[in-house]
């Protein structure tokens, strides 16, 4: 996996990428690597989910606001753990969202685990508006939730847009985490 990563840092493109040149840098044949994947995308699929288990992991499965966590504290959990996933698992994420836009395979990919991460951020509003009388800038909770995701991603994956061409991403973050508590919550 690691080899993948480095061949993706180097190239900055997995379409390029052959079965030949990850089996090389992993060391092991083309047929060692068919036996455990059935394609290149097969392999990507398992780094992708594996970031997106490590933030679920951050994120203490993406559990509803704590009695004791403070909106700020529940927004910092929520985009840090993004930010921690992303940069641990930097070039990986970053060379996906870059390719999203020219590679279906690598955007379907994206937009399956992305939808399950959604799905349980809606549930995360819904308690909060049932539960805690929370306030979010819309009543249609999955089209917030998907804006705020999408905004999340592109900003934790350093997309210049977002963040700047020589800024600090912090800032970008701190205002991300601001829209969360602030479109979510209501505060």
């Amino acid at each position: 996996m690691t080899a993948v990563a480095g061949l993706i840092a180097e190239n900055h493109s997995f379409a390029e990428l052959s079965v030949s040149a990850i089996s090389e840098r992993a060391g092991v044949g083309r047929s060692g690597f068919y036996f455990y994947f059935d394609s290149k995308y097969s392999v990507l699929a398992q780094m992708v989910g594996d970031a997106f288990a490590e933030l679920d992991e951050l994120t203490h499965y993406f559990a509803p606001r704590g009695d004791e966590e403070t909106p700020e504290q529940f927004a910092n959990r929520m985009v840090g753990s993004a930010a921690a996933s992303f940069a641990h698992n930097d070039p990986l994420m970053k060379a996906c969202q870059e390719a999203r836009i020219t590679d279906l395979t690598i955007a379907g990919l994206l937009d399956d685990l992305t939808d399950v991460v959604i799905e349980k951020i809606i549930k995360i509003a819904e308690i909060e508006v049932n539960e805690r009388g929370a306030q979010p800038i819309s009543d249609d909770l999955p089209a917030l939730v998907r804006s705020l995701v999408a905004l999340t991603a592109s900003t934790v994956s350093g997309d210049s847009s977002f963040v700047g061409r020589e800024t600090d991403p912090a800032r970008a973050l701190g205002v991300i985490e601001t829209l969360w508590r602030v479109s979510l919550l209501g505060r």
